[in-house]
């Protein structure tokens, strides 16, 4: 079992450390915050909660960066306080280079609807190995999108198989001829009509919420712990794979 450390105590962090908490992946969970004593408390809540949900992950908040040191994975999120916002552009970029030297070679998760700058920059300008950074905001777009389907098909959204491409809100592509609904060619259970009402709405679902946001992100996170073979929609940096570059 192993240490997850989330940069940001704000309700994408928070929200992300209860989803790990309760999917008891992971060993324990530290939520980092320059309002430590915010830290401190949401991690303390979720603790209580656990003692409902019967979940056993050790949960810890503060304001030392050097935290997480030793970490598996770290999750960049959001700040909290009274304006909580993500980690992006130079002050992403500044919190992500005083955190290098307690990473080693954990990868980084990128939580946020925002980051893919960031994303980019860790990678151009701090030099981080391009494989260690993921962005799971996609895979929570690609939740929302299967609940959308799963309206249209009267059918649980369990029962979707489908992928998000893309980097942006209007550069996202779903390739349907790819997708099914229980083992079944989608285009095959959903009429053209049903096709466009859902293509029609896909703007419109980004960015999701923060609770979407944090349990990608878990489930992302879970998955680089654990080694899973289970594919995921994220975003990474690309250097001519599928003939393409950058994010």
């Amino acid at each position: 079992m192993s240490t997850v450390c989330i940069i940001g105590a704000g309700e994408l962090g928070g929200a992300s450390a209860h989803a790990l908490a309760r999917g008891e992946h992971v060993r324990r969970v530290i939520i980092v915050d320059d309002a430590g004593g915010g830290a401190a408390g949401k991690a303390l809540d979720i603790q209580q909660a656990g003692a409902i949900e019967r979940s056993h992950t050790s949960l810890e908040g503060g304001a030392d960066l050097s935290r997480p040191n030793g970490s598996a994975v770290c999750i960049i999120a959001d700040r909290g306080g009274r304006s909580p916002s993500e980690w992006q552009g130079d002050e992403g970029l500044a919190i992500l280079k005083r955190l290098l030297p307690y990473l080693g070679e954990a990868p980084i998760v990128f939580s946020g609807p925002s980051q893919a700058g960031l994303i980019l920059a860790a990678s151009r300008e701090l030099h981080i190995r391009r494989e260690r950074l993921v962005g799971s905001a996609p895979e929570g777009f690609s939740g929302a999108v299967k609940s959308m389907v799963a309206i249209e098909g009267q059918c649980s959204p369990t029962e979707i198989g489908l992928t998000v491409l893309g980097a942006r809100p209007r550069g996202f592509v779903v390739p349907w001829s790819e997708a099914s609904i229980g083992g079944h060619a989608l285009e095959r259970v959903l009429t053209q009509v049903q096709l466009s009402r859902i293509e029609n709405r896909l703007i419109h679902l980004w960015p999701p919420g923060p609770h979407a946001l944090g349990l990608a992100a878990a489930r992302v996170t879970e998955a680089l712990v654990s080694s899973s073979r289970r594919s995921y929609s994220v975003l990474t940096v690309l250097d001519g794979e599928f003939g393409a570059g950058g994010k």
